[in-house]
């Protein structure tokens, strides 16, 4: 049974959509067969993997109108790696999903058969607490949090651990902190060792030994439809990728 697994933060510009869209990459390059989810209504996980390709559908036909999921998955570039793609019209699906019995498992009605034909599927949630990261949250095993290093990291996420021990108890008890993903890292800057520092206070071992930095090439890598690992396969944040990919496999 494949194991799904949520990149969440409710803060944004942490690096949440350049780690979905990387690690599932390197999970797919290890000959992992791949799905990612784009739940987030500015779809760059949809961009970053497929730029300038139109969908006929997309999560939203999925989960409101009622296409089959089969249809709205698509191929990309990387072997063994699919994509389901987002759109704008998600922006406005918590308030559609909001009137629906069983609201808070829509997600998971829809991919739990998915387990069978897939090794991992993640899910890129969007940058806030409400409904759809709710129900990314029931469907998930785990979920990776990715933390900027910069002096405000660890604002909020308090609330965030609070919510996924709430949907642990309450509706998902296999829920589980896969692991926090240290992004956009200077080792250089007393700001991003301290910051370092007070994540594994508060974390712990559940902090990743992969720290991903802060680089050019992560940047670029996306307004190319491509994946770091084949836009710069030798810089510094392939590698990073790929490390923390081979972490995930150890911890999962």
């Amino acid at each position: 049974m494949g194991k799904i697994i949520s990149i969440i933060n409710q803060k944004g510009g942490v690096g949440k959509t350049t780690t979905a869209v990387n690690l599932s990459a390197y999970l797919a390059d290890r000959g992992m067969k791949t799905l990612l989810i784009d739940e987030d209504s500015q779809a760059n996980s949809t961009s970053g993997l497929s730029k300038d390709v139109k969908f006929s559908s997309n999560l939203y036909d999925v989960l409101l109108n009622g296409e089959d999921i089969d249809k709205a998955i698509v191929k990309t570039a990387i072997k063994k790696l699919h994509l389901l793609p987002a759109s704008i019209d998600l922006a406005g699906a918590e308030i559609e999903i909001a009137s629906l019995p069983h609201r808070e498992s829509v997600l998971k009605a829809s991919i739990e058969p998915l387990r069978e034909k897939y090794d991992y599927i993640l899910i890129d949630c969007p940058p806030s607490l409400g409904l759809m990261t709710l129900n990314a949250l029931v469907a998930s095993d785990s979920i990776i949090i990715p933390i900027q290093a910069e002096f405000y990291a660890l604002e909020g996420l308090s609330q965030l651990v609070k919510t996924v021990q709430v949907v642990g108890r309450k509706m998902n008890p296999r829920l589980h902190i896969l692991g926090i993903l240290l992004t956009m890292f200077d080792g250089r800057t007393n700001l991003s060792l301290q910051v370092a520092e007070e994540v594994k206070k508060y974390f712990g071992s559940k902090v990743f030994r992969t720290v991903i930095p802060r680089t050019v090439k992560l940047s670029e890598a996306p307004s190319f439809g491509e994946p770091v690992m084949t836009y710069a396969p030798k810089s510094k944040g392939a590698e990073a990728y790929k490390k923390l990919c081979r972490e995930v496999l150890k911890r999962d």
